[in-house]
């Protein structure tokens, strides 16, 4: 079932978001009716809206739009929010200022997930800072990747540094602790809900550095924290004491309720 503005959506109030693709969106896993970091999601429309359409968001009406749409379901489950205005036009994206909110679910895997294995690829993407509707550029990213034998990949930016993977933060653990690559990625919820755990740093990472870590994971709402496996062809420990304590404490976040 998908909502907009709490009703049930009809495929022509869709054409705009098909065939324009303009707007922003975030995506929060569901578990038994709590997400981790649900101020955080909220935020981040909110934020994301005044940069994408120059217009305030009301966190509580997105709420109760969420609250409605899942109504008493049970289980694990991530809900997408999309946020955008069906009356935009191509040739006139600054007439963009009327959001509306579609809800949207798709299943997802319990937690922890098996690891990952990267191709490095370069590509930055749009405004990285937001977390906007032009998922082309990472997505063919990522097929490239899959058609490589690989399962994701992890972008290397204009200046040779580790920035991001396709949908997901790139973490790392080495002699100094846990550290994220000091890059323009997007502000993730469940990377910010990580660094409130206990002390990380941030730092310039290489592709050489990269693979010389001592583990590395991607973290995203949907997977938590999943460690990688390899990084082009060199091999990554998957498992370490403080990517396990790290999955832990993720886990044994309670979450808020919708």
């Amino acid at each position: 079932m998908a909502t907009l503005n709490g009703r049930p959506v009809t495929p022509d109030a869709l054409l705009t978001l098909a065939l324009t693709n303009y707007g922003h969106f975030t995506s929060m896993r569901v578990d038994d009716q709590r997400v981790r970091g649900l101020d955080l999601h909220l935020e981040r429309l909110v934020r994301d809206c005044r940069i994408v359409l120059g217009a305030d968001l009301d966190p509580e009406m997105v709420r109760s739009y969420v609250r409605q749409a899942v109504g008493d379901q049970t289980g694990s489950f991530v809900v997408r929010v999309t946020v955008f205005d069906p009356a935009v036009e191509m040739g006139h994206p600054d007439k963009a200022h009327n959001p509306s909110i579609l809800v949207t679910f798709r299943p997802t895997a319990d937690l922890p997930m098996p690891p990952l294995r990267v191709k490095s690829i370069r590509y930055e993407r749009d405004a990285p800072a937001v977390k906007h509707l032009g998922l082309f550029g990472a997505l063919h990213a990522r097929r490239t990747a899959i058609l490589d034998g690989h399962d994701d990949a992890l972008f290397i930016g204009p200046d040779d540094l580790v920035s991001e993977g396709g949908t997901w933060n790139v973490g790392f653990i080495g002699e100094d602790g846990i550290m994220w690559p000091k890059a323009d990625v997007l502000p993730g919820v469940t990377m910010a809900l990580l660094q409130q755990l206990g002390q990380h740093h941030t730092a310039p990472v290489t592709l050489a550095d990269a693979q010389g870590m001592q583990a590395a994971f991607a973290t995203n709402t949907s997977i938590g924290v999943r460690a990688l496996s390899a990084v082009d062809d060199v091999p990554m420990a998957t498992e370490h004491p403080l990517l396990t304590q790290l999955r832990d404490a993720y886990l044994a976040l309670p979450g808020e309720r919708l």
